[in-house]
């Protein structure tokens, strides 16, 4: 049962702040979205498109020509998919015309199911099933379909279901990558491909097959300017906001911020290493997203870190930092 923790008057006059149920604290609100500049996503870096797919095509990449326009969501057949070697994000699943395949947080995979529907299927437009077929090194037992409700069958790989992203305009393009911390680009898997490829891995590999063992989901590492601060499973810092509150746990990063600013997916307390355990939970927000927590202190990513060792987003705007196994603020004002 939720419970307020603040008294009728001051519901009345609080800034509305997005929160939910959790052991940190319980209280109910309003969005209310705290934008921290332009959305920034992750610059795609040199690589090469194996496979028999033409990845370098322009002809027929999602929205050739039409500069952001929206895709329609009855796009033409994926053909024969093709792997690409991104030295960013390891071996990511394109089309045969080289546009980028992505998933969604939001979606299943056991059983495979879509919840991207209206405006979401034209900003994502669904892949058709019909006439897709594996790429080289791809087990074509991964690849599958799923009824939509309109009775459409769309293209699932892993169990899950693919998607185009509609501001994608040409062969090669992933801007779709980490928005709303849930569209990430696939794997040949159906993993999310990540920066170095870490998300695309299986247990124990690392996204491009070389089955070295990865480290902690979070973990902490020794910065020579910054100290301690913890860090994800690929390396890349970890940061809060210093006008998320933990008592009781809320956020005010919502809407384009998190384009910049990516949640932290759930990691299992087993998969921590330096991480202070009490307040460890997962913050289920109302927007949707599934966020993990150290000492009841929202975490995200920035997405302007390019590599493992990144430390861009500290002291941005005054109120990101990176933080300690504790979750405390590095550098930040008392």
């Amino acid at each position: 049962m939720k419970t307020s923790w603040r008294s009728a008057s001051l519901v009345a006059t609080a800034a509305a702040v997005l929160v939910l149920t959790t052991a940190c604290g319980q209280e109910q609100g309003s969005t209310s979205a705290q934008n921290v500049g332009a959305a920034s996503t992750p610059t795609l870096g040199t690589g090469t498109i194996a496979g028999t797919g033409s990845g370098t095509a322009g002809a027929g990449a999602a929205g050739s020509g039409t500069s952001d326009q929206a895709q329609s969501t009855t796009a033409a057949s994926a053909g024969q998919l093709t792997v690409w070697n991104s030295d960013e994000y390891g071996k990511v699943l394109t089309d045969s015309a080289g546009r980028t395949l992505y998933r969604f947080d939001k979606d299943s995979f056991e059983p495979p199911k879509t919840t991207c529907e209206g405006e979401c299927a034209t900003t994502w437009p669904p892949v058709p099933a019909s006439g897709a077929t594996a790429a080289q090194g791809v087990d074509k037992a991964l690849l599958g379909e799923v009824s939509r409700p309109d009775g459409t069958k769309q293209l699932t790989v892993g169990g899950w279901p693919m998607y185009y992203f509609a501001k994608d305009t040409k062969a090669g393009d992933i801007k779709g990558q980490g928005l709303k911390g849930t569209w990430f680009a696939s794997a040949p898997n159906g993993k999310k491909a990540s920066v170095k490829g870490g998300g695309g891995a299986g247990a124990g590999g690392n996204g491009n097959g070389a089955g070295a063992v990865e480290q902690a989901g979070l973990t902490t590492r020794n910065d020579p300017k910054l100290g301690e601060i913890v860090v994800d499973k690929n390396g890349m810092t970890v940061y809060r906001f210093l006008k998320d509150t933990q008592w009781p746990m809320s956020t005010k990063c919502v809407g384009d911020c998190l384009d910049k600013w990516p949640v932290v997916a759930p990691v299992d307390k087993n998969d921590t290493k330096g991480i202070l355990l009490k307040g460890y939970t997962v913050f289920d927000r109302p927007d949707g997203i599934k966020q993990q927590t150290i000492n009841c202190i929202p975490l995200y990513t920035f997405a302007n870190d390019k590599a493992p060792g990144d430390t861009n987003g500290q002291g941005v705007g005054g109120t990101w930092f990176a933080i300690n196994g504790d979750g405390e603020p590095i550098g930040a004002d008392k």
